[in-house]
């Protein structure tokens, strides 16, 4: 498995997936996925459930991967399949119902929330319940605040939400974003030991223990320290509406097992990495151990139980991208999230 969590792929491929909001509508074998929940439901067979990735096997996915190993999916009678997303992203497998559920972002979900061809999707819980991103830079050469990254070179995806948040913290800082020097991005810590760039958009629970295990001295600062309208939720779980409408108490069984997946998370964060190991072999078992260690206390945090969406938190985000004027169509900020089908 790669070591860094880019999200150039499916940030784009959500952009790509609006327009397959048609084939969504059209029904077809998507559509009789989104029914099979029902159907099984009905008749007592275990209910089978696709649930896709956003990206390769990690420790965001982990309460997944335990609900599964642990029986808590058996326990509400589901089925549940994991696959690997398509080229296209993972929200156009749930938008056309070929997938029930699936994992997804805050800002990935504005690329079709806010277009005239809007996928059919829901986020039912964040899988973790801050932001926990922010700019990493090698240690002691200046950016250890974000006036720092002027003059440097900075490694983007070059997606318009990802630069217009790089902006708004520079400027906010009292620096000029056209000072900073734009490269194409790539693993976060050897991209910044090889020099390919000076700083890079990282997460705490993933790219910042990679560097510690690689003995590289970062400099870190979070997003939401800068400005907490950039606390979104990244990711989130989210469902097709279809299957929500047509089978809402599958729903709610699904986020009950998810729920106490991510709760062994927390308590017991080396097991979990092992399960996510088993699960993907392909795993870095070190960094997933100190990644499952990270996140143990960042599933849940400050909230009341694991999954609980703050709709003022969502809200504030949307209402920042609509000033910004980020998306074709300006967005519903209080659209785009239930928390209809979570237990809390």
């Amino acid at each position: 498995m790669s070591k860094s969590i880019s999200r150039r792929s499916f940030v784009a491929g959500a952009a790509a997936a609006a327009a397959m909001t048609g084939l969504a509508a059209c029904g077809g074998s998507g559509a009789a996925a989104t029914t099979e929940a029902a159907t099984d439901a009905a008749s007592g067979d275990a209910t089978k459930l696709t649930f896709v990735l956003d990206y390769t096997p990690n420790t965001n996915h982990s309460g997944i991967y335990v609900a599964i190993a642990k029986g808590y999916y058996a326990d509400e009678n589901l089925d549940v399949e994991v696959v690997q997303p398509p080229e296209d992203g993972a929200d156009a497998l749930v938008g056309t119902g070929k997938a029930q559920v699936g994992m997804s972002y805050q800002d990935v979900m504005a690329n079709y929330l806010g277009s005239d061809d809007q996928l059919p999707v829901t986020a039912i819980a964040a899988t973790i319940q801050h932001n926990t991103s922010g700019i990493m830079s090698r240690a002691g050469e200046g950016i250890d605040r974000p006036k720092g990254m002027e003059g440097k070179r900075y490694g983007t995806w070059d997606q318009d939400v990802e630069k217009a948040m790089v902006k708004s913290v520079v400027e906010t800082d009292g620096g000029d974003f056209s000072k900073v020097q734009l490269v194409p991005s790539g693993d976060e810590v050897s991209g910044l030991k090889s020099n390919q760039f000076d700083c890079v958009w990282g997460y705490e629970g993933w790219g910042l223990q990679n560097a510690k295990l690689q003995d590289l001295s970062c400099d870190y600062w979070s997003f939401r320290s800068i400005d907490s309208v950039f606390d979104y939720y990244t990711p989130v779980v989210v469902a097709n509406n279809d299957f929500l409408a047509n089978s809402p108490e599958v729903a709610k069984a699904f986020l009950r097992a998810t729920k106490k997946g991510y709760e062994f998370c927390v308590t017991n964060p080396d097991e979990a990495a092992q399960i996510l190991c088993d699960a993907a072999p392909e795993t870095d078992a070190e960094l997933a151990k100190a990644s499952a260690e990270y996140l143990a206390d960042q599933y849940t945090a400050d909230a009341s139980s694991w999954g609980i969406i703050d709709p003022k938190r969502w809200a504030a985000f949307y209402t920042w991208m609509n000033d910004n004027q980020l998306t074709p169509v300006a967005l519903d900020v209080n659209g785009g999230f239930s928390m209809d089908y979570l237990e809390q």
